[in-house]
């Protein structure tokens, strides 16, 4: 097949036009190069079933493809809060002028939604049926308001053009790749422990978050994508092992030998206590759950980032 990936520069979606790749698909990879990086997608280039294309999806746009991936949004608080507006119109129009393009082409559409659908949850775990508890106004809405929106978006355009899609909602998900200054917590404590600074806890350290290595992310990503055409989603994708911030940074700690403190600081606004995925419809569906342990998972981020960082410094 010939695929469209949007975000394709970023750190899931070099992942999946990698996988796509090595299932003989042609990818035609589109990033406006925001939070992405072309080193993430240099080792690509030289594959001649791939092919890059800077363009920002909030402008439409018309190619001839047989299924589009729609990964293209800011997805760290440190990116979308700086620039909300553009992270709105990024979710919003984005997956507008994707639904029309698929539309055009009749052809079938996967949008990466998230965790923050959820919000600041109530409920743990959290099945695809619980319709979150989400702060409209806050800091992160930008974020969360906008993929919920997407996720309308498509459903009405399955409803009323029979359109064929696919939602996942991904939970917290880390790996190679990821950018060093992303404000997320796995690279946090990395960096910082890698340079033996203070490891930054906010609240108590008690808040937790499920951590999900990348290559079961994208395993789990690929098998809803080529599903039957009626499963449509959403459905979570994590890890179900809750871990809090305190033994994550313990983990980083042992993991790296560094000397760092842990040093706590206030919890930002609106962030999540918990986070904890049901998988089950995942694991009905497609026989899906995590496989890598959140120990070997580090050991093989610490070792991507070791390098970037000596490159870098």
């Amino acid at each position: 097949m010939r695929i469209l990936v949007t975000g394709a520069a970023g750190f899931l979606g070099s992942h999946l036009s990698q996988k796509l790749l090595a299932l003989n698909h042609e990818v035609i990879g589109l990033d406006n190069f925001y939070t992405g990086r072309k080193e993430n997608i240099n080792h690509l280039l030289s594959n001649n079933k791939f092919e890059m294309i800077r363009h920002d999806v909030i402008t439409p746009l018309a190619l001839e493809v047989d299924m589009i991936l729609n990964l293209a949004c800011p997805a760290s608080p440190i990116h979308y809060q700086r620039h909300p507006v553009q992270t709105l119109r990024t979710s919003i129009l984005g997956i507008s002028n994707l639904l029309e393009l698929a539309l055009k082409l009749q052809c079938p559409i996967f949008q990466s939604s998230t965790s923050e659908v959820y919000g600041d949850p109530v409920r743990s775990p959290q099945s695809e049926s619980y319709w979150g508890n989400v702060n409209p106004i806050g800091l992160r809405a930008c974020y969360d308001e906008g993929k919920r929106v997407a996720e309308t978006l498509m459903f009405d355009y399955h409803r009323q053009y029979n359109l064929d899609i696919k939602i996942a909602r991904i939970f917290n998900t880390y790996g190679p790749r990821m950018q060093i200054d992303d404000g997320r917590v796995v690279t946090n404590f990395i960096v910082q422990a890698i340079k033996n600074e203070p490891i930054t806890v906010y609240g108590t350290g008690s808040q937790t978050r499920s951590f999900c290595y990348i290559d079961d992310l994208i395993e789990g990503l690929t098998s809803l994508i080529f599903s039957e055409n009626s499963i449509t989603g959403p459905i979570n994708f994590g890890n179900p092992n809750e871990f809090t911030m305190l033994e994550l940074a313990s983990c980083v700690l042992q993991i790296t030998g560094s000397k760092s403190e842990i040093v706590f600081k206030d919890l930002p606004e609106d962030d999540p206590k918990q986070r904890k995925p049901d998988i089950t419809l995942a694991n009905e569906l497609f026989k899906w759950e995590p496989k890598i342990h959140l120990v070997e998972g580090l050991k093989r981020t610490i070792e991507d980032l070791r390098s970037r960082l000596s490159i870098n410094s």
